[in-house]
């Protein structure tokens, strides 16, 4: 359903019948609610500190390979909204990869 390096791809999935136009149960194939991993877990590579003008992404790029990536940054800062984590120049970043 999702791409293997998705924030996603792992989640459980379920399908629940729903009334369709017609009247007649359709089955809605959904993923289940994710929530954030607590921010201490997994080993910390480098920790980043925001300038002015820095984005996610390419932070993400620079330090894990793949700007798609950037929830794990994310994750890791236990950040709801992640263009808040380069907002605030100064602000140190911890990037990290997950507990396996």
């Amino acid at each position: 359903m999702f791409d293997s390096g998705s924030r996603y791809a792992n989640l459980e999935t379920t399908v629940v019948d729903v009334p369709g136009p017609d009247g007649e149960p359709r089955p809605v194939r959904f993923v289940k609610r994710r929530f954030i991993p607590p921010g201490g877990d997994g080993t910390t590579l480098v920790e980043h500190t925001v300038t002015q003008g820095d984005r996610l992404d390419v932070i993400t790029a620079r330090y894990l390979g793949d700007p798609l990536q950037f929830w794990r940054v994310a994750d890791a800062n236990n950040a709801m909204r992640p263009e808040e984590l380069t907002e605030e120049a100064g602000t140190t970043l911890r990037i990290a990869l997950p507990e396996m």
